[in-house]
């Protein structure tokens, strides 16, 4: 990737799971940053994170000042996004939010670079969001096979690990494992609980608060998202998603009935040359993709793809990716590095 500049950045939720991976990811990428600046919570201000060969210091974002930054990366909460990213705006930053809160924006365009790049062209008021860590791996491994022969239904089961609630997941898991192998019940004050149900050596159905008709947020969040990001607003989605004791590696198992048949032979030539997308073959070295196998990667990994024996059109897939790289921190920065040919 080429700018014509250095760039000055700003990371909003820097020492969070994904803000610290964001940090990684410029610079394995080797963005054109020029100024790096890194905000959270009072908590954490002060302390240093290691950027290139030194250290940055972590700034206090109730005293933030976006003044010369051109890309401000969201990486906290949606009533952090909702305050702050339309002062970055105001001080003629460009944000990327990860959080939910502009998702549905008219205004805000929902990109996954693999997928719906163009729509960055759309005019969107300075504020680019990116999507749910669940919806990016489906709609990556889902886009080539839409513009092969259309979808006319998903129905999607997903298996998400404990850093989808950041490092708060990660140590209850830790934890709580820790605990049960020590025979010893299961610590921590309730009230501080990150998941509904202990984590450790279970599975638990329930990702977000649920709703008034049974299904959570999440649910929610990947079918609006997924209909938005492919351009199919009425596409009949359904969605389970269920927290797994894995810390990272979200895995979906999707249906998908199509518009015309496709034999799972040529799905899988399909894959094969789909951007952003790693085919795994019953014959090849990694016969399907794990969360153990997927952690600290880049790609969205398909695998398992077969014809549905219970629909004539229908074709089953295995997905995975790392929910924290290519979920979060790696999506931001690849909607960066197109923005950055623009600034």
């Amino acid at each position: 990737m080429r700018a014509e500049r250095e760039l000055a950045i700003a990371i909003v939720g820097a020492t969070g799971a994904v803000g610290s991976e964001v940090l990684r990811t410029l610079e394995e990428r080797q963005f054109p940053v020029g100024e790096v600046r890194l905000f959270a919570s009072a908590r954490s201000a002060g302390e240093f994170l290691e950027w290139r060969s030194g250290e940055a210091r972590v700034e206090d974002l109730e005293s933030a000042a976006f003044a010369d930054v051109d890309v401000a990366f969201f990486c906290a909460g949606g009533a952090v996004s909702a305050e702050y990213a339309p002062r970055a705006v105001d001080a003629g930053a460009v944000v990327i939010d990860k959080s939910s809160h502009f998702r549905m924006h008219p205004d805000v365009p929902l990109v996954v670079p693999e997928v719906n790049s163009c729509d960055l062209a759309e005019r969107h008021l300075g504020i680019v969001a990116s999507p749910n860590c669940t919806t990016i791996p489906i709609v990556v491994a889902l886009k080539p096979i839409v513009d092969a022969v259309g979808i006319e239904r998903v129905v999607a089961s997903s298996y998400q690990a404990v850093s989808g609630g950041g490092k708060r997941g990660i140590e209850a898991l830790s934890r709580e494992t820790v605990d049960l192998l020590n025979m010893r019940a299961p610590g921590g004050d309730e009230r501080e609980a990150v998941f509904p149900r202990r984590i450790a050596f279970n599975c638990i159905p329930q990702v977000d608060a649920f709703l008034e008709d049974g299904s959570t947020r999440e649910e929610a969040k990947v079918i609006a998202e997924t209909r938005r990001v492919l351009h199919l607003e009425s596409l009949p989605i359904a969605v389970t998603c269920v927290h797994v004791p894995t810390f990272y590696g979200h895995a979906v198992a999707l249906t998908v009935e199509l518009a015309q048949p496709l034999d799972a032979a040529d799905a899988r030539q399909l894959l094969r040359e789909a951007p952003g997308v790693i085919l795994c073959d019953l014959e090849g070295d990694m016969q399907y993709p794990t969360a153990a196998d997927v952690g600290g990667t880049d790609a969205v990994y398909v695998g398992r793809v077969r014809n549905d024996p219970s629909h004539p059109h229908g074709l089953q897939l295995w997905v995975a990716a790392d929910n924290v790289r290519k979920g979060a921190a790696l999506n931001a920065v690849q909607i960066a590095e197109i923005l950055a040919r623009e600034i």
